[in-house]
């Protein structure tokens, strides 16, 4: 597929998944954050194009650089915006996307993330680290072996030989998207993918995402709850989200999502990470529209 569709297609999948409203506990059309508002997402999606067109763009398989175009794609939006809107987005985009400009049909892309993954580098996963730091997301987390804030990370990381598929492997039990990112993308090709794919054609473009977030949210707890305030309230958010689907077609569903977008924006729990799963579902379905 062509770079710049694939860049274009980036860009829109930012877009409604950050439109999507009443989309709970994260910042909507309908919903600001104190320390960031709608407007910053959606100006976010749209200053990635240039990153991830580039990285589509004369792709090489064997050093496809995707941790130097997460770096690109992050500080080009650090120029606009002045908080971490869109770090997992484009740490989930940038391999799919790259995977999809190598791709000959649609069925391929998958099989192409795992293929660029394991392709990685050193150099990847020292962008990856400085990515973070310009985000201040913290997203390695504590835990990790090479802690972001330590200024000799980066050094340690290169005398381990240390690549991105590495790093994201020993993050993986405690961040879903590093998660996906080294095993074959379960939660967007196999849960959000699938649903939005379905309700797209179904219903509006709106119902469609927040149907799919809460799809995700009710399968997969939220590695960003979980970080934040523990394991068993990201759980306890998800069987909540499940009870909520439950009644999916009952006349008061939308006044329901609307009460548990309220209960989880006053309790500060925010599923960031879904919202990112989200996005990615939306871009793969675009995709595969755009390869038939």
């Amino acid at each position: 597929m062509d770079a710049l569709e694939i860049a274009k297609i980036a860009q829109i999948a930012s877009a409604l998944e950050v439109s999507g409203y009443p989309k709970p506990g994260n910042v909507h059309r309908t919903r600001d954050y104190d320390d960031m508002v709608f407007e910053d997402f959606i100006i976010s999606g749209i200053v990635i194009g240039d990153a991830i067109r580039e990285a589509c763009s004369d792709v090489d398989v064997e050093n496809p650089q995707l941790g130097k175009y997460i770096l690109k794609a992050v500080s080009e939006t650090d120029k606009w915006i002045k908080n971490n809107t869109n770090l997992g987005i484009v740490m989930m985009i940038t391999p799919i996307a790259v995977a999809a400009a190598i791709s000959d049909s649609f069925d391929e892309i998958r099989e192409n993330v795992k293929v660029l993954m394991a392709n990685t580098s050193v150099d990847d996963a020292c962008d990856l680290y400085d990515a973070n730091n310009i985000a201040d997301a913290g997203r390695m987390g504590d835990q990790h072996e090479y802690y972001l804030s330590r200024d000799s990370a980066k050094n340690e990381l290169r005398e381990n030989k240390q690549t991105m598929y590495d790093v994201l492997k020993i993050s993986a039990p405690w961040d879903m998207l590093a998660r996906e990112m080294t095993s074959d993308m379960p939660a967007v090709f196999e849960i959000g993918y699938p649903t939005y794919q379905k309700l797209s054609k179904e219903k509006s473009k709106n119902d469609a995402c927040v149907l799919t977030f809460l799809k995700i949210l009710s399968q997969v707890p939220d590695t960003l709850i979980s970080r934040k305030y523990g394991s068993d309230d990201a759980i306890k958010v998800s069987m909540m989200t499940r009870d909520l689907l439950n009644i999916e077609g009952e006349d008061d569903f939308d006044e329901k999502v609307a009460q548990f977008d309220e209960f989880l924006f006053k309790n500060k729990y925010n599923p960031g990470t879904t919202a990112d799963l989200t996005a990615a579902s939306i871009f793969v379905s675009y995709l595969k529209d755009n390869f038939e």
